[in-house]
């Protein structure tokens, strides 16, 4: 294709769980629709979240926390999706534990090491929707069906994503889909 696309992706640290990925030409402001659709997934859970939190004092709050690395558009979206329900850790970066920080973005970091070692081996994508093709079933894929090193489990199965799929999960995932 010749020409820069960038993945925008969001997972659970504790889950593993891919929570959604978009594929966007530049990184504006208006490109990070990411966010509403975020917000659409799972904006009732971190609703719900912080009305659990807001009568406690502020510091003592355990809201939702999205953890970002410096590019601004994350700050800009998120406040304007987020902003009163959820807390954001914007500007780590990946060795942050050195730094003597809570929060890391290393589940990102390594979700996005993953796609971008299967695409290297595919030697870059010919378009635009062959690269939407092949993000959409590996989300699905690495949320059901390939189990977690360090979970011991699928990402769906740590976020008790009640799916009975068996030892052949692939297969039976598409069986539910067909239904």
């Amino acid at each position: 294709m010749g020409k820069k696309i960038w993945c925008i992706n969001a997972v659970d640290s504790r889950t593993r769980y891919s929570l959604g990925s978009r594929l966007v030409w530049s990184r504006t402001l208006e490109e990070f629709e990411f966010f509403r659709e975020l917000k659409n997934r799972i904006g009732e859970q971190v609703h719900e979240v912080f009305l659990q939190e807001k009568h406690k004092p502020l510091k003592e709050r355990k809201l939702v926390t999205f953890v970002s690395d410096k590019l601004w558009q994350h700050r800009a979206a998120f406040n304007r999706h987020f902003y009163r329900i959820a807390k954001l850790v914007f500007g780590v970066p990946i060795a942050c534990r050195q730094y003597g920080l809570k929060y890391n973005n290393n589940p990102i970091e390594r979700h996005n090491e993953d796609i971008k070692q299967r695409y290297k081996t595919m030697r870059h994508f010919k378009s635009f929707a062959s690269a939407e093709a092949f993000l959409t079933p590996r989300r699905t894929v690495h949320n059901f069906v390939r189990t977690h090193q360090g979970l011991k489990r699928t990402p769906a199965e740590a976020a008790n994503i009640g799916l009975e799929l068996g030892k052949n999960r692939l297969l039976n995932l598409i069986r539910l889909s067909v239904l």
